[in-house]
């Protein structure tokens, strides 16, 4: 049996690296936040697992600055597990006792001159128990490669099953899964994760104005209930462009949550204008006996897989995409892929022009 947990997600303030000797002070500054967070939250119930936002480590430069990707590469990805995920290991899973859940920009150790988006999980002894390689960016700007960009490559090396591209891993606190930021954004992300046998997702983060217009928490909580599993999304504190900048700014607006199986906020923490945290119980045997025992709101046991198939019968975002090139920068991709992605569909006359 698992007993109720809390988990903790932080909410830190990140200074934009230049290089990767940058991540040593943010990773600092979250070493300090969850010494604080965890005497707090641990008062209630133990805590067993902690998120470490998206960007917590690097930043945004990469895309805020429309970086040249090979150059970002070499200079500010990292290797997982390598330096930083040790440092990680160390002082904050191996000294608390916890799982972590966090994500680098990393290079691919077969690709050394390309950076993917990865979110990662170390168990309390500090070893790296999953990798997942973000399947959908913030395509506007992001500017990391994802397995659908070199599809036929990732395919030859790691099949195509749910297991390649959302993988989930069973721990004795539940199976856990990664669905990063832009990836919630999409509910065949956390339906994949869901049909892999995930209990508990990842989900960090996202900037203004998707979080402080509500984007982020009613696709938040939609994807926990649509799959009754919790979902762990804490959001990024204030942004430093970089170690040297004095003014911080709130860029992603707050509205930290941790949601239940069955939708709804079990913890939430609304500002981000400060190093912070959220906390929340987990309750995994609930969940379970909520997903064996109700007659409707479990809803998987209902899909007609036969039907749904239909949808997703043409392809509309093309593969590959950077099987033979580098990523593109932000004009080259609004000009080359969204709006003939967007012409796409109106061609297809499932949308409609404007009559302007």
């Amino acid at each position: 049996m698992i007993e109720p947990y809390n988990v903790v997600g932080l909410v830190p303030t990140v200074w934009g690296i230049r290089n990767r000797s940058g991540i040593k002070k943010n990773i600092e500054h979250l070493v300090s936040i969850t010494n604080a967070a965890l005497w707090l939250s641990s008062l209630d119930l133990p805590v067993k697992l902690i998120a470490l936002p998206e960007g917590a480590l690097q930043g945004f430069n990469d895309e805020v600055m429309d970086a040249n990707h090979v150059t970002y590469a070499k200079e500010c990805a990292i290797d997982i597990p390598g330096p930083e995920t040790e440092m990680i290991a160390e002082k904050i899973a191996r000294a608390h006792g916890v799982y972590v859940m966090a994500q680098a920009k990393a290079r691919h150790e077969d690709m050394p001159d390309r950076f993917f988006n990865v979110g990662f999980i170390l168990d309390p002894t500090g070893e790296v128990i999953l990798k997942h390689y973000k399947v959908a960016p913030l395509y506007p700007v992001e500017h990391s490669v994802c397995p659908h960009d070199v599809y036929d490559w990732w395919v030859e090396r790691y099949g195509n099953t749910l297991e390649s591209f959302w993988p989930v891993v069973d721990t004795e606190i539940g199976r856990m899964g990664i669905m990063m930021a832009n990836e919630g954004s999409y509910p065949e992300n956390a339906r994949a994760l869901a049909m892999n046998g995930a209990e508990i997702l990842y989900r960090a983060s996202i900037p203004h104005p998707a979080a402080s217009n509500d984007y982020f928490e009613i696709q938040t909580r939609a994807r926990a209930l649509d799959n009754n599993l919790f979902v762990i999304a804490p959001n990024m504190g204030t942004y430093y462009l970089t170690e040297d900048e004095e003014t911080p700014i709130d860029t992603f607006g707050g509205h930290s949550m941790i949601v239940d199986y069955r939708g709804q906020i079990v913890g939430k923490q609304p500002y981000s204008g400060v190093s912070t945290s959220v906390c929340g119980p987990i309750n995994i045997e609930a969940m379970r006996h909520h997903r064996q025992n109700s007659l409707w709101t479990n809803w998987m046991k209902d899909l007609r897989t036969e039907l749904y198939q239909i949808v997703y019968k043409d392809p509309i975002y093309p593969k590959n995409l950077y099987l033979d090139r580098e990523p593109m920068k932000h004009a080259e991709y609004e000009e080359k892929v969204l709006k003939k992605q967007i012409q796409l569909l109106q061609d297809a006359d499932i949308w409609k022009k404007p009559s302007s």
